[in-house]
């Protein structure tokens, strides 16, 4: 850690926060503004913070900027807000960096606030209020499914709807799962776990089997919305890229009377071994009916750890490449 001579420091007490929610595991929010305040460094010692800017005029600046920096983070601890290295976000190179905006609140689950971390995130949950078919598509870590989980949640505890029911397609990606033992359910969990998860944190998790065992939570196979029609109820179709175009058609079939859909995937991650994505078709197919609408999120939106997006970044950029390639192949 850097040790400047000081032109400006100052020590922050905070008090009535636990600073492991405030500066992350192993400190690493406090890493992150490190990084993006360069002639500054912070040092913690019990519910103090020490900053210091190096002995210049920006040094001072930029130490002054951290200061309300962690004024702004530290407010959004005190609303119940679990931080993370995505909250303090890249900004141009004279202001630093900032806390992300965060929308309204969606829901308050065991004793955390979720609620849209980006502005596309809130312009999705936006969407998903305001229409009975939206798709979220977006590239993995932009908060499509966990979004769409929270709002469902959401219109189940304000009774809004009757019943939640989450499916997906059972496609392997990418790896041959083989022959699983046990009985059908025990088989179909794989697939399922990433929604079993998502409810788990946003519920009781006592209270999540009882809540399936009356049929108020379905978390089922994409085969099995066959034949149905779905009323009264939040639906949420996840992977959808690895729907075929008959699949996507079926499910879409299955809307009823007071019922909200949406199904959320990302086109970059197809594992069809063969068939057309009925993700990909549906965008052309449905774009100019009312009450249904596209929210596309990016990179920016990611709320993983910051190297995702740039991974996310790098993947496109190589795939274009490699389009462009082929075209001028032709």
């Amino acid at each position: 850690m850097r040790l400047p001579s000081a032109a400006f420091s100052e020590v922050l007490t905070i008090t009535g926060i636990d600073m492991v929610r405030l500066l992350g595991p192993q400190d690493r929010l406090m890493t992150r503004i490190e990084r993006e305040y360069p002639l500054v460094t912070l040092r913690v010692r019990g519910n103090e913070i020490t900053l210091t800017g190096d002995d210049t005029e920006a040094g001072a600046n930029q130490a002054l900027q951290v200061r309300a920096l962690i004024g702004e983070l530290v407010d959004l601890v005190r609303q119940g807000i679990d931080l993370t290295e995505t909250d303090v976000t890249e900004n141009d190179a004279h202001a630093g960096a900032t806390v992300k905006n965060h929308g309204e609140v969606i829901l308050t689950a065991r004793g955390k606030m979720i609620r849209a971390k980006t502005p596309g995130q809130q312009r999705y949950v936006n969407t998903v209020r305001d229409n009975t078919i939206v798709f979220g598509i977006g590239p993995a870590g932009t908060g499509k499914t966990y979004l769409a989980m929270a709002m469902a949640v959401a219109a189940l505890q304000r009774k809004e709807v009757n019943r939640i029911i989450l499916t997906r397609p059972a496609v392997e990606a990418g790896e041959r799962l083989g022959f699983l033992p046990g009985t059908l359910t025990d088989k179909i969990d794989p697939y399922l776990r990433p929604l079993f998860d998502a409810l788990n944190d946003m519920m009781d998790p006592e209270l999540v089997p009882k809540l399936m065992s009356i049929g108020t939570i379905e978390v089922a196979p994409l085969a099995y919305m066959r034949g149905r029609t779905l009323n009264d109820s939040f639906i949420i179709l996840d992977e959808a890229q690895n729907t075929g175009p008959e699949q996507m058609k079926m499910f879409l079939t299955r809307l009823g009377f007071n019922s909200h859909m949406v199904i959320t995937g990302d086109i970059t991650q197809i594992d069809l071994p063969s068939a057309t994505s009925g993700l990909r078709i549906v965008t052309d197919v449905l774009d100019d009916i009312p009450d249904i609408e596209f929210a596309y999120l990016g990179s920016e939106d990611v709320v993983r750890h910051s190297l995702v997006g740039r991974i996310v970044d790098a993947y496109t950029a190589f795939e274009e490449r490699t389009r462009s390639r082929r075209e001028r192949k032709r």
